[in-house]
């Protein structure tokens, strides 16, 4: 899903996978690893793609609609 969410991102976006590349300052194979779900990011790699594209980390790694879905089983109670 974090594969997915990456690349609908950055193409929302504007960037390529290159563009990417070179603000992680990892190699264009590492970046394409982690669209393809080959390769996961570090924690510090992962914080700063959420910066990048200015989300969450719950929404990269698609905690967004677990989190939705359990405020939604509060606001029943």
């Amino acid at each position: 899903m974090f594969n997915k969410r990456l690349r609908e991102i950055r193409m929302k976006c504007g960037f390529t996978q290159q563009n990417m590349a070179d603000r992680l300052n990892i190699s264009l194979n590492a970046y394409q690893k982690y669209e393809q779900a080959e390769r996961s990011p570090s924690l510090p790699c992962l914080v700063l793609i959420a910066d990048i594209f200015d989300v969450s980390l719950d929404y990269l790694l698609c905690r967004d609609e677990f989190i939705q879905s359990h405020v939604n089983i509060s606001a029943e109670h």
